[in-house]
């Protein structure tokens, strides 16, 4: 299956792209935020790796709130 270029895509896909790139971005966001407001001792492993670890789209932010956090 090829890729679609943004002209080939319908309005609907165009803005479940567009959606879905706004909750990425917003969420990276509050990650980099919480890591950097967070003390070191609630977060698992060296903070300074989990900063460039959000980089990793979708993935990184997920994996931080998943098991970077310590509740």
């Amino acid at each position: 299956m090829a890729k679609k270029s943004w002209g080939d895509m319908t309005p609907m896909q165009k803005n479940i792209v567009v959606v879905a790139g706004i909750v990425e971005v917003a969420v990276t966001a509050w990650c980099a935020r919480d890591l950097k407001e967070r003390p070191a001792d609630l977060v698992r492993g060296p903070k300074l790796l989990w900063g460039p670890a959000l980089s990793v789209q979708p993935l990184g932010p997920i994996a931080y709130l998943a098991w970077g956090r310590k509740r």
